[in-house]
């Protein structure tokens, strides 16, 4: 066992543990990760999980007690705020309550996300598309030159988007979407993430079998798209 004070509750696909496992390998900070089964959750976690989602954080204080903290945003704030190594967010109180705001944006393109992946015919299919080409759109609007979303310095947002992008990487193998084809930045940015050693440390070598399974599972109507 490590020594680590904090371990993360995680699942092997899910988004915003990928958020704090990124926030985690930007600050440099040790922790345990421990994955659970949604599908059949135990009891243990379950008793700790208020909302019966991941993620969760297992914070052992000096006394030797736990603190579980639960929602994503949640826990990286309180990384942000605890722990050492690079600054997350920005310093000025309007450039990070506006970053606060995309990591939000972002979470709602994970909502149609979710509708696109799990799709079962043509015309829903098609339509979360145009959902996401619209958000896309507005992200490309705000990207500067980059490499990150506020330029040079790598921040939450960029931790928030960054499992978004991956799940392009899998479905893109299977058909492609043509989402990106007219946002230049967003492309940009989505390689630079994709390259990033936290970002491909948050995730376990068999994701991308993992999510196609998920597809199958769902009979999603992407995987009819490549057939």
């Amino acid at each position: 066992m490590s020594d680590a004070k904090l371990t993360l509750i995680s699942h092997h696909l899910c988004p915003y543990v990928q958020r704090a496992a990124i926030a985690l390998a930007e600050k440099g900070v040790p922790f345990e990760r421990r994955h659970v089964d949604l599908s059949a959750k135990p009891d243990w976690f379950l008793s700790i999980s208020p909302l019966g989602k991941v993620p969760l954080l297992i914070v052992k204080q000096d006394d030797g007690t736990e603190a579980v903290l639960f929602e994503s945003t949640v826990i990286c704030e309180y990384l942000e705020e605890t722990q050492p190594g690079a600054s997350l967010h920005p310093a000025d109180p309007l450039t990070r309550a506006r970053h606060r705001g995309w990591m939000e944006f972002g979470s709602s393109i994970l909502s149609d996300l979710w509708g696109y992946e799990t799709a079962k015919d043509a015309a829903t299919f098609e339509a979360k598309r145009k959902v996401l080409v619209d958000k896309f759109g507005r992200v490309e609007a705000e990207l500067s030159e980059g490499p990150f979303f506020a330029g040079e310095a790598f921040s939450l947002v960029d931790a928030v988007f960054a499992p978004i992008f991956r799940y392009f990487d899998v479905f893109d193998t299977i058909a492609p979407s043509g989402i990106f084809d007219a946002l230049p930045r967003v492309r940009a940015w989505r390689e630079e993430l994709a390259a990033r050693q936290s970002v491909g440390l948050a995730v376990t070598d068999d994701y991308a079998d993992r999510l196609r399974v998920f597809l199958q599972n769902h009979d999603a109507w992407l995987l009819k798209e490549a057939a």
